[in-house]
């Protein structure tokens, strides 16, 4: 399985293909630079964008097996399509066509929803700035499948890596059933808090028992998900969630947590998803 890579020339797919080298050397596996042109007369400044990315991908990781490609079309749409024979697909925040103020780009919030692989869309604290180097993984924890796989993902990337991992589940006052609603007000904080906590460390002992050399912490936070982890990633190098929470629709391809973070975050972001979503 291949890491592929979306490459437009722009300075934020440049810290993606940088970070993509890099994760592929640590997994042993090729990267393929792909560069999709709208139209066949950009066909040539497609193929210097790639060169440009490829010396750019062996400088930040030698050794690393690089790839190039180019296809004719919709970015979108081929990076999805691609997806499905990759093992992750790795963009920058924001690319050449975005529009000022935009904090993600339309082709990186569209492949991170409906890719058939988990997603890496690359930040920094800025949109120029590259992504941070040190610090933990974070992982979003509620308890779904999809939260499964995101937390299979963080576990698998912190032993890359040799980093510790922070397991964070949120919870609020508010409850998310067929309605939205306020817990009583005479519920007693502390023991939801600390049934929370209970429910977090028994979710996971199975996989400390499976990684046990990845050092875990875990947090429980009584705040809404997105400003919950977007505070434990403060100092991390990368947050994991799922493509959607518990409380998701059916068919929506992104949970709001989720895309919050892709125009929020200040690390990359992963967005994995199970199998059968």
């Amino acid at each position: 399985m291949t890491i592929l890579v979306g490459v437009d020339g722009s300075p934020s797919s440049l810290h993606a293909v940088r970070w993509a080298a890099t994760e592929a050397v640590r997994r042993r596996v090729p990267v393929r630079l792909l560069s999709v042109c709208p139209a066949d007369a950009q066909v040539e400044q497609g193929h210097q964008v790639l060169r440009a990315a490829e010396s750019l991908a062996r400088e930040a990781a030698p050794g690393a097996e690089v790839r190039q490609e180019l296809r004719v079309g919709l970015a979108a749409a081929l990076l999805i399509e691609e997806s499905a024979a990759a093992g992750l697909v790795v963009l920058g925040s924001r690319g050449l066509g975005g529009f000022a103020g935009m904090l993600v780009g339309s082709v990186s919030s569209g492949v991170a929803a409906h890719g058939r692989c988990p997603v890496v869309v690359v930040r920094g604290r800025t949109l120029e700035d590259p992504p941070p180097a040190g610090g933990p993984i974070v992982v979003g924890v509620d308890g779904s499948a999809v939260s499964d796989a995101a937390v299979e993902f963080a576990f698998d990337e912190a032993r890359l890596r040799g980093v510790p991992l922070v397991a964070v589940h949120t919870w609020t006052d508010m409850s998310a059933g067929e309605t939205w609603s306020v817990l009583p007000l005479d519920i007693d904080y502390e023991a939801v808090a600390k049934d929370e906590e209970r429910l977090l460390a028994e979710r996971m002992t199975s996989w400390r028992q499976k990684y046990p050399d990845v050092e875990v912490s875990a947090q429980v936070v009584r705040d809404r998900p997105v400003r919950g982890l977007l505070a434990a990633a403060e100092q991390a190098q990368l947050i994991v969630v799922g493509s959607r929470g518990r409380t998701a629709l059916t068919g929506i391809g992104l949970g709001s947590t989720s895309q919050a973070l892709l125009h929020h975050s200040t690390c990359p972001v992963a967005v994995a998803r199970s199998i059968s979503s």
